[in-house]
């Protein structure tokens, strides 16, 4: 199934593309362009190929700079860079990949991004065009010949205890081959004394999966949003990546400051009518001496 990336008055299918190319040989590749029924006037695109990197372990995208491992931006083509579509309207963009014999095994990666061109508008629910200005259809390539697969689960962290929500979980993931690796994380949680499932809610999937580039470190952070502020929870993460498995199960804590302080002032109270009781009774046993 196609996946669709959507701006606030154009949409890109698909959002990723996963090839396999041989040196010496030419590929055929389309992009769908689509406009809402809504949207007043036409809009006018253009198409753009640029090189895909990126940069830190949350893996900042990075469209600039051209590395051994984006070569293919000089392969790509495309045959109609630019348009103009109307409401309810739909274009196929088609592009080539024209693979030197001298290419390097291993992955190859690019951006085709499909933006607004110049002034030309439209407006989807009292939205400009020009408020949306690029999308992109990412190519992961692998260019048969010696690749390399090599990693590891470096971290599979659950939190013990939590002051706030949402909880946060990691997973950091390295790859020190030449070709992108997929790394499927899975996660699980119940409450602990009612065993009643809390994510994924509502019979939904639980699970990821996450691109790991050659030659990086990638940490993917999670945000797990149904946990109610209050409560004991058992948390289970997996990890399957490159043939390796790790799964953690953890006794979360979930605390807020503000119920911490109560019960604080609570203890308190508590011990400061204890110790007062004890004066007054002490006090007391003077005095019928």
């Amino acid at each position: 199934m196609e996946e669709t990336r959507s701006g606030s008055v154009f949409s890109i299918t698909p959002m990723s593309a996963k090839l396999r190319l041989v040196a010496g040989e030419v590929y055929e590749g389309v992009i769908k362009v689509f406009t809402p029924a809504n949207m007043e006037g036409n809009f006018s695109y253009k198409v753009e190929v640029a090189p895909y990197n990126v940069s830190g372990a949350d893996y900042v995208a990075d469209l600039v700079t051209q590395s051994n491992r984006s070569q293919i931006v000089d392969w790509i083509r495309i045959a109609e860079p630019s348009g103009t579509l109307g409401p309810n309207g739909t274009k196929e963009v088609h592009y080539t990949i024209t693979v030197p014999e001298t290419a390097p095994a291993g992955g190859q990666y690019a951006a085709i991004l499909v933006g607004t061109d110049g002034d030309g508008g439209g407006i989807a629910e009292g939205v400009g065009v020009n408020s949306v200005f690029e999308m992109a259809s990412i190519v992961y390539a692998q260019v048969e010949g010696e690749i390399q697969r090599s990693g590891e689960i470096q971290l599979n962290e659950v939190p013990g205890f939590i002051t706030a929500t949402p909880m946060k979980v990691m997973v950091e993931l390295k790859n020190d081959g030449n070709i992108h690796e997929v790394a499927k994380i899975d996660i699980a949680v119940k409450n602990f004394l009612t065993g009643a499932q809390i994510y994924p809610s509502n019979n939904g999937e639980g699970w990821i999966e996450e691109v790991v580039m050659p030659e990086t470190t990638r940490v993917v952070a999670r945000e797990i949003t149904e946990m109610p502020a209050l409560g004991v929870y058992e948390v289970t993460q997996t990890v399957d990546y490159m043939g390796k498995h790790s799964s953690i199960t953890q006794l979360v804590v979930a605390c807020p400051i503000w119920f911490m302080v109560m019960v604080g002032v609570v203890i308190g109270l508590i011990i400061g009518g204890i110790v007062m009781a004890v004066k007054k009774h002490k006090r007391n046993k003077m005095l019928a001496v």
